[in-house]
């Protein structure tokens, strides 16, 4: 049989196992009872669940959750939300947040984007970590010392406007904003009447498809044989009607013994050719390397998932964090309630080293300021890792670079300082603190991540290499970093050999552009064509001569400095990182002025 005609039998077969497959009565299944749930009224498409299926639904998001005559529930993020009431006609729900503790990180309100606040709802903006002279409003909470005594204030408003009207309050380190309807009590006085605001709950829209509309307006019914395919089924009066459970179940059989012949057949034949087997054999080979590897490291002792725990911890995929060269990250939230990062790796073309890399590393290592790997996923090519979440992203969001406007708010200078610490710290246990030297080779804003606390952790371990701590130089088969990090030995062996200096020299880079940047985007100077380290050596100057020593000064002349010793060209002319941490915890006398930079960057790729 040639290939071209099989492949048109499975199509048609393939169809016809779809029609078998949907509810052959659709529209007495969905119309036959109201659909009840809780206290709320009666209910149709595209609400769900209960003793109503999900194909009379419009997809997962409407899923209501029945508490017998009392509570209705829907999930929306990380939060559930308890509906007490539905305006079917104006498409308006009314819900209250479960869980309203503005105390709790978990505290989010994000909608599914099916639904929007309605007009009759407003912003309540809640400022965290802010200092004394702002929280002596009277609008302030403190949230106890569970949650290591966290200062904050609340106002009406968006936050922008809020910003503009008091940039006092750019001095919180966090916030967020939470709905409140126009109805509800006034929040001033305290945070109890916060509290009452939020109890009242909110209004939201929700869509009913024109599809669903147009269905309606034919005497039809709404359904949805899964989340991408909707369904208009009408009453069948004829005596068709009757016998189509008999003709469809039928035709699904016969359909089902021809794809099952035709499957079978084109397995054997694919068995024989030499090809299959040897792609079989080599991802087989290659999986049982990785298991290989996994159990003499100690990793198997992390906790295992199999992917579809992993599409249900992240709801299917829904948020996405953020994407990189070797995957996608997304959030996920553990039984407990607990947050998660839940990278899933690109399918490797070599031979899955960026995922033993990242296992190896992060199982063998335990420091406040590195990222914590919590578990793994290895399921043929299906490969994850999750990590503990953190709550504010990472560092290359709150600093400037290349005149760009940083896409979060801006941190003290104190607080970037003891940031650039903490990672310093991170870097001197990879060095020395493991029983193997963990060679990071990426580091940069991006792969700094930060905690609720602004703690930083680094993360993103692809590109790392492990080495024995008497080895002093290691050896690569390719450049490996991202431009304008690498250090000039790991992209021209002429500059020496690559060891954990290189790592001194990416941090160096990451330290002159929390400084370099944020002062450009203060200042508005420099050409864009100068060379960055010539544009920060040149400040140094101006820091050192002609500002007066105050407190940012000294932090940000303390910085520099460190950044320009860490960048030097030969590795044998930077500090480790002990040393580095020296020079940033020590007295800024004893530093010194480095020697000028005088190379250029590397032109290429990341």
């Amino acid at each position: 049989m040639h290939m071209r005609h099989i492949y048109t039998l499975l199509t048609i077969s393939l169809w016809l196992l779809l029609l078998t497959a949907l509810p052959p009565c659709l529209s007495q299944l969905c119309s036959q009872q109201p659909y009840k749930c809780g206290g709320l009224p009666d209910l149709y498409y595209p609400f769900w669940g209960n003793t109503r299926p999900s194909y009379c639904g419009g997809g997962h998001q409407f899923n209501l959750t029945c508490y017998n005559s009392d509570h209705t529930f829907i999930s929306m993020g990380s939060q559930q939300f308890e509906v007490v009431d539905i305006d079917t006609q104006a498409h308006i729900m009314t819900m209250v947040p479960k869980e309203y503790d503005v105390c709790s990180p978990r505290l989010d309100f994000s909608l599914s984007p099916l639904f929007w606040y309605a007009k009759t709802v407003h912003n309540i903006t809640i400022f965290y970590d802010c200092p004394s002279e702002v929280v002596s409003s009277v609008n302030n909470f403190t949230c106890g010392a569970e949650n290591n005594q966290t200062d904050g204030v609340y106002y009406v408003g968006g936050e922008d406007e809020l910003l503009q009207q008091n940039v006092e309050l750019r001095k919180c380190q966090r916030r967020k904003q939470v709905p409140a309807d126009e109805s509800a009590p006034s929040p001033d006085g305290g945070v109890n009447a916060l509290y009452a605001a939020l109890e009242v709950g909110f209004q939201v829209n929700y869509v009913v498809s024109k599809e669903c509309m147009t269905c309606l307006a034919t005497d039809g019914v709404c359904g949805r044989f899964d989340d991408d395919h909707f369904i208009c089924s009408h009453r069948k009066s004829n005596a068709l009607h009757g016998k189509m459970p008999v003709i469809i179940g039928v035709t699904g059989s016969v359909a089902g013994l021809i794809l099952i012949c035709i499957t079978i057949w084109c397995l054997l034949k694919l068995f024989k050719s030499s090809r299959w087997q040897e792609r079989f054999w080599l991802r087989t080979n290659r999986n049982q390397d990785i298991e290989a590897f996994l159990k003499s490291h100690g990793a198997l002792t992390l906790k295992r998932y199999k992917f579809s725990a992993l599409k249900k911890l992240t709801n299917s995929f829904k948020c996405k964090l953020g994407k990189g060269g070797f995957g996608v990250v997304y959030k996920g939230l553990l039984p407990n309630g607990c947050p998660v990062a839940i990278k899933i790796l690109n399918p490797s073309k070599g031979n899955n080293e960026e995922f033993i890399n990242e296992v190896a590393s992060i199982s063998k290592t335990s420091h406040v300021n590195v990222v914590t790997l919590l578990g793994f996923c290895l399921e043929g090519y299906k490969k994850a890792l999750i990590y503990e979440f953190m709550f504010n992203g990472s560092l290359e969001k709150f600093i400037c670079s290349n005149n760009r406007i940083p896409i979060a708010p801006l941190l003290s200078w104190s607080k970037l300082y003891q940031i650039a610490i903490g990672v310093a710290r991170g870097l001197e246990y990879l060095h020395k603190g493991c029983n193997t030297r963990i060679l990071h080779l990426d580091i940069k804003p991006h792969n700094i991540l930060l905690d609720e606390n602004f703690c930083p952790k680094i993360s993103d371990f692809g590109l790392s290499k492990l080495c024995l701590k008497k080895e002093s130089i290691i050896s690569i088969s390719d450049a490996r970093g991202t431009i304008g990090y690498i250090a000039p030995e790991v992209w021209n062996k002429n500059f020496g050999g690559i060891s954990y200096k290189s790592d001194v020299y990416s941090y160096g880079m990451m330290l002159l552009e929390i400084v370099g940047g944020r002062k450009k985007s203060e200042n508005a100077e420099g050409s864009s064509s100068e060379y960055f380290p010539d544009w920060v050596y040149r400040r140094l100057k101006e820091v050192t001569h002609g500002e007066v020593a105050t407190e940012e000064n000294v932090i940000v002349r303390r910085m520099t400095m460190v950044g320009l010793w860490c960048i030097q060209s030969i590795p044998s002319d930077r500090p480790t990182m002990n040393k580095v941490l020296d020079m940033l915890e020590g007295n800024i006398d004893t530093i010194g002025i480095p020697p000028k930079h005088v190379m250029s960057s590397p032109v290429g790729s990341e």
